[in-house]
């Protein structure tokens, strides 16, 4: 692991996240009128936006130059089963942020959209760091 390649890592996280918030934000709408309440509408969108931001960071934010970069869970299943494993602190803090705004503001019931970005940069950072140390660049145990 190059503590070089953090920033530019940090970079396209971040785009990665801007596309998981548009799935998120916009699938929340779209069950929300189908009639799906504030919370377990975020619930099932929060689970495809983390699915669509594994696939990207997978392939695009920490992809992997090297065999000796792979990473030690094997298969993309089991992969993907660890990567939420691993956001279950960041997604706390990014649905708490979300249903804490709910709750408080009426502008953010009106637009949850707004409580999805609030959530979204509360558990950046912590997102970012786990992704990278425990999923992506995790190496092979000998």
């Amino acid at each position: 692991m190059t503590p070089r390649r953090a920033p530019g890592q940090f970079i396209r996280f971040t785009l990665v996240g801007g596309i998981g918030f548009v799935v998120d934000a916009g699938l929340l709408r779209l069950l929300l009128m189908a009639g799906f309440g504030y919370y377990g509408g975020r619930v099932v969108s929060f689970l495809a936006a983390a699915t669509t931001t594994w696939l990207l960071n997978r392939s695009f934010t920490f992809r992997r130059e090297s065999s000796a970069e792979s990473v030690a869970i094997g298969h993309p299943a089991g992969e993907w089963i660890a990567y939420l494993g691993v956001m279950v602190i960041g997604g706390a803090v990014n649905y708490g942020t979300y249903a804490v705004a709910i709750a408080l503001s009426e502008l953010v019931r009106a637009h949850p959209e707004l409580g999805v970005a609030l959530g979204s940069l509360a558990g950046l950072c912590i997102n970012f760091w786990s992704a990278k140390l425990m999923i992506f660049e995790r190496k092979r145990r000998p």
